[in-house]
C-alpha cells in the first residue's frame, strides 16, 4: 500500500536537440504537440530556459551536478561527469528513492558500450538505482556491431543491418542533405517509441511504496532528421517558418565556414522532418502521462520537460547545435504537479543547472551547499517573478552571457559579438563596435559569472 505521507514522484522529461520555438504551446501553429500543450496548461511555461553548454554531454553533466559544465571540465562530448562529483540522482537515491533513466544519459559519453540491458556499473556510481540506459542516435546507428539495449533489440528483430547501412549513408551524406528520407524503420521499432515503450515498462513495474524518480531522456529531434514515413506523412505540406537568413558581417570565422547553404525547400523539409520527429515524441510522453495515471499517482507527482541544447535549423546557414545563438542555446522548460498552479507563463531567465535543485526541493531536500545552480521553487509558487539577472553558457572557444535584452559572446582569438535581443531577434547585427559602453559591463559581469567564489569551494 503506498504511503500517503511519503515524498512525491518526479518525472523528467528531456529531448535531444529541441528548439525551444517547436512547441504549440510555445506559438507553432504549425505543430502538434497536444501531451506537452497539457502539462504546460497544468503548470507553468518557461520562455527564457538556456542550456550551460550547447552540446549533449556537457550539458547533462551539468544538471546532473547542479554545477557549471566548464567547472568541471566538461566542453565538449569527450568529457565524461567525475565519480567524486555528487549528484541530485545520489541525493534523491539516500532520500529513499528509486531513481531510474530510460534513454540517452551522456554522463559517461567517451566509453562507447552501454551494456545489453542498458545497467553498466557506472550508472549506479552516478546514483541510478533501475538505469536503461540507452544508445544516442548516431551512437546506435553508426556502430558495425550493436553497442547498448537498443541497438542489440534491433538485432533480435533483424532490424539492426537495415537501420546500420541507412545511418552509414547519412553520415556520409553529412546527415541534414538527406533529410527527405525518412526512417527505414516501422515506426514500433523507431527509437523514440522503443524508449517510450522501456519507459511505460519502468512505470507499470516501479514498486509502489517507494517514491520514485524516472528520467526519460529521447534522443531525437536531434539529426538526422528521420522520422517514420507515418509522422512524416503529416508534415509533409507544412507551412513552417521560413529560416533566418544567412550574414556573414560581424560573424566570427567559425560560423561564417559552417554556413551549409541549402536552399529555402531544402531547409523547409529539415524542419518539416524535424516537426514530426517532435510528435512522434509528443505521442510517446503522452503514454507517460497516462502510465503515471494508472498508478493512481498523478496527483502526486511533478512532472518537468527540457531539452539539453537546441538546433539550428537552417537559421543563419547553420544546422546542429555548438554556437552561441538562440536557436542554440535556448530550449524549453515545463514544469507541473502538486501545488503549481496552472496555466502561467515565466519569461524568468533560467539556466539548464536550475532544474537539479528544483527537483531536490521538490522531494524536499535542503538545498546542496557550493554549487551554481539555483531552485526555482519560488517561481513555481508563484512567489515571485524574477530568478537570475544573466544567463552563461560556454564551450572551448567561445563564452558568452545573455541578459533580458543584450547577449555578449567572447570568441576566442576572433570577434566579440554583441546583438540587442529587443531590435534583432535573430543576432544578424553585431553592435559591440557601437555599444561598446554595453559590451563593457557585460564582459566585467561574464568574468564574474564564471567564478562565483569557486576558489573557496
Amino acid at each position: 500500500m503506498t504511503d500517503p505521507n511519503r515524498r512525491p514522484n518526479i518525472l523528467l522529461i528531456m529531448t535531444d536537440q529541441h528548439r525551444f520555438d517547436f512547441l504549440g504551446c510555445a506559438g507553432a501553429e504549425f505543430l502538434r504537440t497536444p501531451n506537452l500543450d497539457r502539462i504546460a496548461a497544468r503548470g507553468v511555461r518557461f520562455t527564457q530556459c538556456f542550456t550551460n553548454c550547447p552540446v549533449c554531454a556537457p550539458a547533462r553533466i551539468g544538471l546532473a551536478a547542479g554545477l557549471q559544465p566548464s567547472r568541471m571540465g566538461s566542453l565538449g562530448n569527450d568529457s565524461f561527469l567525475p565519480a567524486s562529483v555528487r549528484t541530485y540522482y545520489q541525493r534523491l537515491r539516500d532520500a529513499g528513492y528509486h531513481v531510474g533513466c530510460v534513454g540517452k544519459v551522456d554522463l559517461a559519453k567517451p566509453d562507447g558500450w552501454n551494456g545489453r540491458d542498458g545497467a553498466r556499473p557506472v550508472m549506479f556510481t552516478y546514483g541510478f538505482t533501475r538505469p536503461v540506459e540507452c544508445e544516442g542516435k548516431m551512437h546506435a546507428g553508426t556502430s558495425p556491431e550493436p553497442r547498448g539495449p537498443y541497438g542489440l533489440w534491433l538485432a533480435e528483430q533483424g532490424l539492426y543491418e537495415r537501420f546500420h547501412r541507412d545511418y552509414r549513408a547519412r553520415a556520409a551524406n553529412g546527415w541534414v542533405k538527406d533529410a527527405s528520407h525518412d526512417s527505414v524503420l516501422p515506426a514500433e521499432a523507431y527509437e523514440e517509441c522503443y524508449i517510450g515503450r522501456r519507459a511505460v515498462e519502468w512505470l507499470d513495474s516501479a514498486d509502489e511504496t517507494f517514491p520514485w524518480h524516472l528520467f526519460v531522456s529521447f534522443v531525437g529531434p536531434h539529426d538526422p532528421f528521420d522520422p517514420p514515413t507515418q509522422y512524416a506523412d503529416r508534415y509533409r505540406s507544412a507551412d513552417v517558418p521560413p529560416a533566418v537568413p544567412f550574414s556573414a558581417e560581424g560573424k566570427p570565422r567559425y560560423v561564417v565556414a559552417r554556413n551549409r547553404g541549402l536552399e529555402a525547400e531544402e531547409v523547409a523539409v529539415t524542419r518539416r522532418q524535424y516537426a514530426a520527429t517532435i510528435e512522434c515524441i509528443d505521442e510517446q510522453i503522452g503514454h507517460l502521462v497516462e502510465a503515471v495515471d494508472r498508478r493512481g499517482e498523478l496527483d502526486n507527482t511533478y512532472i518537468l520537460f527540457t531539452s539539453d541544447h537546441g538546433e539550428m535549423l537552417g537559421d543563419l546557414g547553420l544546422y546542429t547545435k555548438s554556437v552561441p545563438y538562440e536557436p542554440s542555446l535556448h530550449v524549453p522548460l515545463l514544469a507541473a504537479g502538486p501545488g503549481i498552479d496552472g496555466g502561467r507563463t515565466s519569461d524568468a531567465l533560467v539556466e539548464l543547472i536550475d532544474v537539479n535543485p528544483t527537483i531536490c526541493e521538490l522531494a524536499g531536500l535542503p538545498p546542496q551547499e557550493n554549487i551554481d545552480a539555483r531552485s526555482l521553487g519560488s517561481v513555481l509558487r508563484g512567489e515571485t517573478k524574477a530568478h537570475r539577472e544573466d544567463a552563461v553558457a560556454c564551450m572551448r572557444h567561445w563564452r558568452g552571457i545573455r541578459t533580458a535584452r543584450y547577449k555578449l559572446v567572447q570568441n576566442y582569438n576572433d570577434a566579440v559579438e554583441l546583438y540587442d535581443l529587443e531590435d534583432d531577434p535573430g543576432e544578424q547585427r553585431n553592435i559591440a563596435a557601437e555599444r561598446p559602453e554595453v559590451a563593457g559591463e557585460l564582459h566585467g559581469r561574464i568574468r564574474e559569472r564564471f567564478l562565483e567564489g569557486a576558489w573557496q569551494r
